[in-house]
């Protein structure tokens, strides 16, 4: 079996991770399943931004480990769940790097939700929650 490649964020494939200004609500199909005022955006190389939540802030009562896994040279190993959320559950919606690299440490015990399966909305810190039908 071979070493997998780890890689560190640089010029040409730069990677940052900071607090995001505002409240992050996630929906799935129709369901809050996260609410967070203390997100993170990762935003990495020419990728559009990742919303990582802090796993305090999900339903977890909703999340389903899955046995898919993955591997990124620049995070780690990442684990995924499904979300039973309302009559339907979501495959493999949600990924966390649970012993992410030291470059990007601070998505440890944070999730990321696929945005064409899941509505991840940031709004303004003191936004009510989203009244979904």
């Amino acid at each position: 079996m071979s070493e997998r490649v780890v890689l560190e964020p640089n010029a040409e494939h730069p990677i940052t991770v900071e607090p995001t200004e505002g409240r992050v609500t996630v929906h799935i199909n129709g369901q809050q399943v996260a609410d967070s005022r203390n997100a993170l955006t990762l935003i990495e190389s020419s990728y559009p931004a990742v919303q990582y939540i802090p796993m305090r802030d999900v339903d977890t009562r909703l999340l389903r480990k899955s046995a898919t896994t993955s591997y990124c040279p620049f995070k780690g190993d990442a684990e995924y769940f499904s979300v039973a959320a309302e009559s339907e559950t979501v495959a493999d919606v949600v990924w966390t790097y649970n012993a992410p690299f030291p470059a990007v440490a601070m998505i440890g015990r944070h999730v990321a939700f696929y945005t064409d399966r899941a509505d991840v909305v940031i709004s303004d810190v003191d936004a009510e929650p989203v009244n979904v039908p």
